[in-house]
């Protein structure tokens, strides 16, 4: 969709859930080295909707605030992407962007990359070829289709190409980039919040020692926290390994609401457990960062543990980032207490998987990005006398 000289080029940027914020920060930042020539917007479609937890995501980060925000909010995965699909259609009306640019897994990506496909426009695709194989899995379905649809695909790691290769998309659409979300974490990492002011500003400054050896667990996915029987058997397990080493547990809001349904409060309630509420991107990064182990069922902190050097114990069956496992410090345990526990007593004894960093996680994938799409479309950058 070529434009004129005198039209400069315009590329619309989606975000819809926190996971995304990661991934769009340094794009658009890449993509700004084309102005004038190149129209950078973004678009937020509010399927996450809590309003100070975005802004505050957005403030640290550095993300210029939204040009469009649809305001869904939250529902059914189908109503959900319904709603998107519905109000970006109505928003991009009579607009011919260069291309939309579409990043992660959640549903805003699809329903985005839905509508301007059938409307001619371009869809570039930001964390391509990712697959864990499991169907059952909302963002597995999202992450096929996606691929399936866009123009340009952009992969994090070698196993993203081999998976779109196999499933029939031509070899001149894939781009190996390597990884965003390690751009933003190696642009903020001496940013961080230490876990002892995080401690301190809740009162509780007395929950380190001072060695500070600790665990952080995350967990949110349905497979993990909509059972019962499997979430209490996670809080038991987690509960154990309290015993060990202190414990901080960010409470994602679905955990914490099943938590309260499921009667099982008094789990937790030790004071080697720091139960936190969700945390921002650089308190999370500085949880992180200082860990002697993470448990998380979050394919995202597994990519970011690697990049850290921090052993990562997978609380699922599967992950759709392969190259965490080969070449990172992640190691799948599931939901079993007994595997989990082995893994922590290898890390407490030995350090864990030392891992190294993989190929591209150099914190300069935007701008390779940024390259391949304005060569692509002829965006030339401005020259100066």
């Amino acid at each position: 969709m070529d434009q004129s000289s005198t039209s400069p080029h315009s590329i619309i940027c989606i975000v819809g859930a926190r996971p995304n914020f990661m991934k769009i920060a340094p794009i658009m930042a890449a993509l700004k080295k084309f102005e004038p020539n190149l129209n950078v917007s973004l678009l937020h479609t509010g399927q996450h909707y809590d309003v100070a937890m975005n802004e505050q995501y957005f403030q640290a980060l550095g993300i210029p605030n939204p040009d469009i925000n649809l305001e869904v909010g939250s529902g059914t995965h189908a109503t959900q992407t319904a709603e998107v699909m519905c109000r970006f259609e109505a928003a991009i009306e009579g607009k011919t962007p260069t291309a939309i640019l579409v990043v992660g897994d959640v549903n805003s990506t699809i329903a985005c990359a839905l509508v301007a496909t059938k409307k001619g426009i371009p869809v570039i695709h930001v964390e391509a070829g990712l697959r864990s194989f499991d169907r059952a899995m909302p963002e597995e379905i999202n992450r096929v289709l996606t691929d399936q649809i866009s123009d340009m695909l952009f992969t994090t790691e070698p196993s993203g190409k081999e998976n779109l290769l196999r499933e029939g998309i031509a070899d001149h659409r894939i781009h190996f980039v390597g990884n965003v979300m390690i751009d933003t974490l190696r642009h903020n990492l001496t940013r961080a919040i230490s876990p002892q002011k995080i401690a301190s500003d809740i009162g509780r400054s007395d929950f380190f020692s001072d060695d500070a050896r600790y665990a952080v667990v995350t967990m949110h996915r349905p497979s993990n926290v909509d059972d019962k029987l499997v979430l209490e058997s996670l809080l038991q397990t987690i509960a154990t390994i309290s015993t060990q080493l202190p414990v901080v547990f960010p409470l994602h809001p679905r955990t914490k609401g099943m938590i309260h349904q499921f009667g099982l409060d008094k789990l937790l309630d030790t004071t080697k457990i720091l139960l936190l509420p969700p945390m921002g991107y650089l308190e999370m990064l500085g949880l992180m960062q200082g860990a002697t182990v993470v448990l998380t069922d979050s394919g995202g902190i597994q990519e970011e543990t690697t990049a850290l050097g921090v052993p990562c114990i997978t609380l699922r069956n599967n992950t759709e980032r392969p190259i965490t496992i080969a070449e990172g410090t992640n190691t799948i345990a599931g939901q079993d207490p007994e595997k989990i526990l082995e893994i922590l007593q290898d890390v407490l004894r030995t350090g864990g998987k030392a891992g190294r960093i993989p190929e591209y996680w150099d914190g300069h994938a935007s701008d390779r990005i940024a390259d391949v799409i304005a060569t692509k479309f002829g965006i030339h950058k401005t020259t100066t006398s």
